[in-house]
């Protein structure tokens, strides 16, 4: 039973994952983006589409990837460039997401795919508890275990990495050492929208080879509350998006079990231990304990710095 459980668990929360993954590369650079629902569901739709004309998981993948990652140019150019409202950006973008693949995938709906399938690691895949869970995925699961680290790595071990951390807490610093603040600013916003549509194909691709309509069901708000929860920590958010994915799993097991306890109220389970995680978040900010970069939500102009 636990051993369902946690598979089940990872298999839900990766999509979540991969979207708080890319809106961590957004807000470290210093840019709010409150357009991750509608990322999710471009990358879902860009996903399907891609797969079912090509035949090829691969081009859904990298489909979902470039349709994420030229919406979210939309919201850098918008952000950095002209140095707009970011929230109001990110809220446009959401609304244009849900309204774009509403549009151009009426004629995608009830069509199937063949989606990934479990790929065991020999051996490790054998572990009690952890073999399923862990080592007999598919391969996007895979790709969230080597992406966590390699984010982690990117800030925490490159120049790169240091130089986008320095854009989030006082970008005149890092402009003043010679980093080009707009440029790395709008990449990090563009990759890491990428990586959010990669969630959104997850769930068309693996989770559930299909497109639906609105698919993501409000993922990418649980990603926006779990960025702040993870303090912008990559490992964090590993461990954020798996408790959010074992919350979902349980509600679906209990409704196959026929529990007497409403459907809705399941349903309505991952989100209202949101609002909890954003009420703990918003205490630790006011306690000081909250690692939120110092200049995010703030836009930046050379010539405004005193």
């Amino acid at each position: 039973m636990l051993e369902i459980l946690l598979d089940a668990t990872v298999r839900a929360g990766t999509p979540i994952l991969f979207a708080t993954l890319g809106a961590i590369i957004n807000e470290r650079a210093g840019i709010i983006n409150l357009g991750i629902e509608g990322l999710m569901l471009i990358g879902a739709l860009a996903g399907f589409a891609a797969t079912h004309s090509s035949g090829s998981l691969l081009v859904g993948v990298s489909a979902a990837f470039v349709a994420a990652f030229a919406a979210g140019s939309i919201h850098a150019f918008i952000t950095v460039q002209l140095r707009g409202n970011q929230i109001v950006s990110g809220l446009a973008l959401t609304m244009f997401g849900i309204g774009i693949t509403a549009l151009f995938g009426k004629q995608l709906v009830g069509l199937t795919i063949d989606g990934f399938e479990r790929v065991a690691v020999p051996g490790l895949s054998q572990l009690p508890v952890v073999g399923k869970a862990i080592f007999n995925q598919n391969l996007l699961i895979y790709l969230s275990f080597f992406l966590v680290a390699a984010i982690w790595l990117f800030f925490y071990r490159t120049r790169w990495g240091l130089a986008v951390r320095t854009l989030g807490e006082n970008p005149a610093a890092a402009d003043t050492c010679g980093v080009p603040v707009n440029l790395y600013r709008f990449l990090a916003v563009t990759s890491g929208s990428g990586l959010v549509g990669i969630g959104g194909a997850y769930l068309s691709l693996a989770s559930t080879p299909m497109w639906i309509e609105n698919m993501s069901a409000g993922r990418g708000w649980i990603a926006v509350a779990l960025v702040i929860f993870a303090g912008w920590s990559s490992p964090k958010a590993l461990l954020g998006a798996y408790l959010f994915g074992g919350i979902t799993a349980m509600q679906l097991r209990f409704q196959a079990l026929g529990t007497t306890v409403s459907a809705h109220i399941l349903q309505m389970l991952p989100y209202f231990f949101t609002i909890i995680v954003l009420v703990i978040s918003t205490l630790r900010l006011q306690k000081g304990a909250s690692q939120q970069p110092e200049s995010l939500g703030l836009p930046y102009d050379r010539e405004d710095r005193k």
